[in-house]
């Protein structure tokens, strides 16, 4: 059986996997791109491959020292509390990592200030003198997230290292406009300061021969080659801060996080190394292959930035990177603001799924560079329909006919026809595997298993047992065999639900996880016992999901009322009366109500203003007034409301009521557009 990509075994294999950024709780987005990953090195160890698997939270950047000057602690015990839950939450994934470590432990000091020593002797990395905000209010320069302003390429308020409301270009360091400091607000001026850059644009010719034979997803590639085909500017890799690597011999600067992180990458293999006895350096500089699975939105960073510093460096370059596609929650794009968010631990773990559940809807929803959507009830019908339908079906019918009429295994011969269809499976699932596309290996497999279903509803063995126990013996070895290729094919996708399958065939002795894809050709011992099977698949019923969906509900809606202000409604502290008359309020008419679709919660109004046309304005107020109740209604409107995009209305005020849902309303009816003030109240 030829090994992955046609490489020979004996060349080592690294797998990374873009680092979790130690600063929050892990989401069904991370997960995108660690159970792939995961998936393709169970399956690269199942075709007999050496492959080191190592990952580890990244711990610096101005995100974590902000979040921690917030919560009024240190930024190491941040990190730590993050770095955990991390770690616990893969274990419980199923995630194997051979090193899970940290950015910030002292082996990934000790590599990053030898790499950049090394780029500094080279002459890749040099100083310059640049204009970099700073605050005089604050008396200190401001890194990179400390500092909003104007994009000085399209214009848009953006973040000081990202224009991440327009363009999304990066920034360096001094280009944004208009600085404001995010400490105290104050406008930011602009001073000298040196800093250091790695000279990027050197690398240009190395990296457009390298790109079109770099190996992984062909998002990943031609979008980095594109980027290079531009102009290549030079990356300033200091900052002013105190936590992170410090930079050598300047007081106050830290290496840039965007090389301090994937320098993890190494680090962690040293770390491997030393506890296993393994050779880091057979695999960083030596003939190897490094594979990077990581989301579409790092390419940059991991197909030009990372690839120039290791060359520069005199270390290998990456042999492969696989992109992902992004993640959309309920077909809405995925936003932690706006509620569109799914945590792995609290909405799917406490509330008893399975992991493998999960594993399997991120293998098999869509190919692996596509867009994938999390839906409740598309979970739902892929673990009712697919795996309790097909495969479920087939592994309890066939384990439990063998266990209740012959009690082991029968002797025989397994027939041509099945074990060609066997290595027929083998070779579809290895090859999808091989070339990222998880979805059309597990596609390959449930095919497989519905041949099963076919082929044991066909042979009639319920029939044969009563008339021909012989015939039915053959069958039910056909059958057997070809649940135990299930067993071992889908390991990698669901390696503890597996696991109880295979022990259910009488072959506990062995973990599945250890076992190769040839043994899935080797026929089942006769007379090996089979034990009463269990139900390994569950299905999962509607009031689960309207549980899940109303938990889902639930926080979009929080979110909204968020960004509409609501959570400042109850607030008690006293206002001035100049603060009072900011609030532009006015009576007016609801003329037409619509539900929105995707909220339980909200509703689209048009009032009358008594304007030249009639306002929209969506309020949360579904759940208290039927569309109907509110035609012809008069209501207390807040006219100058900033307007805002809810469920892709576009909302251009905000409606008052009591904390209980009741609408104020004049006594009696006022022409509309009537001012509210602290004179008509008198």
């Amino acid at each position: 059986m030829r090994s992955v990509s046609d490489f020979p075994v004996e060349k080592p294999v690294l797998v990374t996997c873009g680092l979790p950024y130690a600063n929050g709780r892990c989401h069904i987005g991370h997960l995108r791109t660690y159970v792939p990953a995961d998936i393709f090195v169970r399956t690269l160890r199942k075709r007999g491959q050496r492959v080191v698997f190592v990952c580890g939270s990244d711990t610096h950047g101005t995100p974590i020292v902000m979040n921690a000057e917030e919560l009024g602690v240190l930024p190491g015990e941040l990190v730590g509390r993050y770095h955990a839950h991390f770690d616990r939450i893969f274990a419980r994934m199923g995630v194997g990592f051979d090193y899970f470590g940290t950015t910030d432990a002292p082996s990934n000091h000790s590599r990053t200030l030898q790499i950049v020593d090394s780029l500094i002797e080279a002459g890749y990395v040099y100083p310059r003198d640049i204009e970099l905000a700073y605050c005089p209010r604050c008396d200190r320069f401001l890194p990179d997230r400390y500092v909003e302003g104007v994009c000085p390429f399209c214009g848009v308020r953006a973040r000081g290292d990202e224009c991440d409301q327009g363009c999304g270009k990066h920034l360096e360091p001094g280009e944004i406009r208009d600085p404001v400091c995010k400490i105290c607000g104050s406008g930011a001026e602009y001073r000298t300061q040196e800093h250091f850059f790695f000279r990027l644009s050197r690398f240009k010719d190395f990296l457009l021969q390298y790109l079109p034979g770099l190996r992984g997803t062909s998002n990943a590639r031609n979008y980095a080659i594109e980027w290079v085909n531009q102009e290549l500017h030079d990356w300033c890799i200091t900052r002013n801060m105190e936590w992170g690597v410090a930079f050598p011999g300047h007081d106050g600067l830290v290496v840039y996080v965007w090389v301090d992180a994937p320098i993890g990458y190494v680090s962690f293999t040293e770390e491997w190394a030393k506890q296993t006895g393994g050779d880091w350096e057979a695999i960083w500089r030596g003939d190897s292959r490094i594979i990077h699975f990581i989301g579409i939105d790092i390419v940059y960073h991991h197909c030009i930035f990372w690839p120039a510093i290791l060359k520069g460096a005199g270390y290998t370059v990456p042999w492969a990177v696989v992109a992902s596609g992004m993640v959309k929650i309920e077909d809405k794009k995925f936003s932690k603001s706006r509620g569109y968010i799914v945590w792995v631990d609290e909405d799917y773990l406490e509330h008893g799924f399975h992991p493998d559940l999960l594993r399997y809807y991120l293998a098999s929803y869509t190919s692996h560079t596509k867009e994938l959507n999390f839906s409740w009830k598309i979970f739902q019908e892929k673990v009712n329909k697919e795996l309790v339908g097909s495969l479920g079906n087939f592994l309890y019918r066939t384990t439990l006919f063998a266990h209740k009429n012959f009690k082991e295994v029968p002797i025989g011969d397994v027939s041509s026809e099945v074990m060609d269809r066997i290595g027929q499976a083998i070779d579809e699932f290895t090859q999808g595997v091989e070339e990222y596309e998880f979805k059309r290996a597990v596609d390959s497999v449930m095919a497989f298993s519905d041949f099963g279903n076919t082929y044991f509803q066909s042979m009639e063995p319920w029939k044969l047992v009563k008339t021909d126990r012989e015939a039915c013996a053959s069958v039910l070895k056909d059958c057997l065999q070809i649940a135990k290729a299930l067993v071992v094919l889908l390991e990698p996708v669901m390696p503890g639900l597996m696991e109880v399958a295979w022990r259910e065939l009488g072959l506990a002795e062995e973990s599945v996880h250890g076992v190769a894809y040839d043994e899935a050709l080797v026929e089942l011992e006769g007379g090996r016992p089979i034990l009463k099977p269990e139900i390994i698949f569950n299905k999962i019923d509607d009031g689960k999901i309207d549980e899940m969906e109303a938990i889902l509900d639930k926080r979009i809606t929080e979110a909204v009322e968020k960004e509409m202000g609501f959570e400042n409604m109850n607030k008690s502290d006293n206002i001035s009366f100049d603060e009072f008359e900011q609030l532009d309020l006015r009576v007016g008419t609801v003329k037409e109500a619509s539900r929105i679709k995707g909220s339980d919660k909200l509703l689209k109004l048009a009032v009358d203003l008594g304007e030249t046309t009639t306002r929209v304005i969506v309020a949360g107020i579904a759940e208290s007034y039927t569309t109907e109740e509110l035609c012809e209604k008069q209501v207390v409107v807040v006219a100058n409301m900033k307007p805002t995009k809810l469920f892709g209305v576009e909302s251009h005020g905000m409606l008052l009521a009591t904390e209980n849902g009741v609408l104020l309303e004049p006594d009696e009816p006022v022409e509309n557009g009537c001012v509210v003030s602290p004179t008509a109240i008198k």
